[in-house]
């Protein structure tokens, strides 16, 4: 994403003090339209009396032979919907092993789920699924914590599972989760490298093209009510062959969905084995909605990863 000019602005957070930059790309703002609807109220007519009918006299005949039977079109008949039958048993079950990069691969069963919306739950980091029309889902998700537990809650019940993750120290890794559309984004400049560049490392250029380099992730169904949403930046620091600096920001692209009003974050980072992932909470006020398609630069939501080569 190539950037032209940053202009400093402030930022409130609850726990920490960050550098904002502002980065002008204007677009404009489309116009919208109304529409009338008029209405019409009829006066109302006099009763009409039927005169009563002398049925006192009645003759019963039938049909001339030679008079064939009118042909009477049936009309097709439709099926109604008929509402999906709930399985006996509505156990939520929950499959958990451990792959390459130091991450869980999570199978979720959820039977009397079908097509509903779920949530995981990982070391204070959670994001929204949604699953299919048999109520399984499946994601791989990066482990925060060496010995990693999962909590998938639905709406009629959950699960837990576990899985232990050895290789989380071979890595440097965080996280940033928020709720809705707020445009955000991790951004890892690896080596400092420029913004555009083949180790400028995000969502739209999810794997480095360095020789070790570092991925980014997205966690979460955009698709879901309120849907919750996490980007998780790993790279392989037991594998590094250059000592140098990653320099990490997190970006908010001004759209419809978040111009003109505050948006909250949080990043998570883990501390080792015996210690809980360290959190730093974002209150960030987005520009007016004149400013739609320009990015704010946030320098110091994530700390810079200092990288040894070994």
């Amino acid at each position: 994403m190539p950037k032209t000019r940053l202009i400093a602005t402030s930022v409130a957070t609850l726990s920490c003090a960050l550098g904002v930059g502002y980065f002008m790309q204007h677009t404009g703002v489309p116009e919208t339209t109304g529409r009338m609807a008029a209405s019409v109220m009829l006066a109302p007519q006099p009763a009409v009396i039927a005169e009563p009918l002398d049925l006192s006299q009645i003759i019963l005949t039938s049909a001339p032979a030679d008079l064939a039977p009118m042909d009477v079109a049936e009309e097709p008949m439709v099926a109604k919907p008929q509402p999906l039958a709930q399985p006996a048993d509505c156990t939520v079950s929950v499959a958990a092993s451990t792959v390459e990069p130091a991450s869980v691969a999570l199978d979720i069963a959820a039977p009397c789920n079908r097509n509903d919306r779920i949530t995981v739950h990982h070391s204070g980091m959670m994001f929204t699924l949604a699953t299919d029309t048999t109520g399984a889902v499946s994601v791989t998700v990066p482990a925060l914590n060496s010995d990693a537990i999962f909590i998938v809650e639905t709406p009629t019940g959950g699960a837990v599972a576990s899985a232990e993750v050895p290789s989380l120290s071979d890595y440097d890794r965080v996280a940033l989760q928020w709720t809705g559309e707020t445009g955000l984004q991790i951004h890892a400049r690896e080596y400092e490298a420029d913004y555009g560049s083949g180790r400028h490392v995000w969502t739209g250029h999810a794997v480095s093209d360095g020789p070790v380099g570092g991925s980014v992730v997205r966690l979460g169904d955009p698709d879901t009510l309120n849907p919750r949403l996490a980007e998780v930046y790993t790279f392989p620091a037991s594998r590094a062959v250059e000592s140098g600096t990653v320099a990490l920001t997190v970006e908010a692209e001004v759209t419809e969905a978040n111009c003109g009003r505050d948006i909250a974050a949080q990043s998570i980072t883990p501390r080792g084995a015996e210690s809980a992932p360290r959190t730093r909470d974002l209150v960030l006020s987005v520009p007016d909605c004149d400013a739609k398609g320009d990015f704010l630069v946030l320098n110091n939501l994530l700390d810079d990863l200092k990288i040894a080569a070994n």
